[in-house]
């Protein structure tokens, strides 16, 4: 996948590009794609940014999922 990511006047991150035959592919395998923010309760939206704001403050806290799982099986 070709994208090119987008910055403002500042040089932060403002967007992402991805080219049409690209975004073709996605919508193929991922129909709903364009409705993903449908839906979307307002909690839902506070809940994912205040999780993300705990990542972005202590990042080391961050585990992989595969580690979570393997501790979890080693409880049961």
């Amino acid at each position: 996948m070709r994208f090119q990511i987008i910055r403002d006047g500042h040089g932060k991150n403002a967007g992402v590009f991805i080219p049409m035959e690209d975004w073709t592919l996605i919508k193929n395998q991922y129909p709903d794609i364009e409705n993903v923010d449908i839906g979307s309760e307002q909690w839902e939206k506070d809940l994912i940014d205040t999780r993300l704001d705990a990542i972005a403050k202590s990042p080391d806290q961050l585990k992989q999922g595969e580690n979570l799982l393997n501790e979890l099986k080693r409880k049961i």
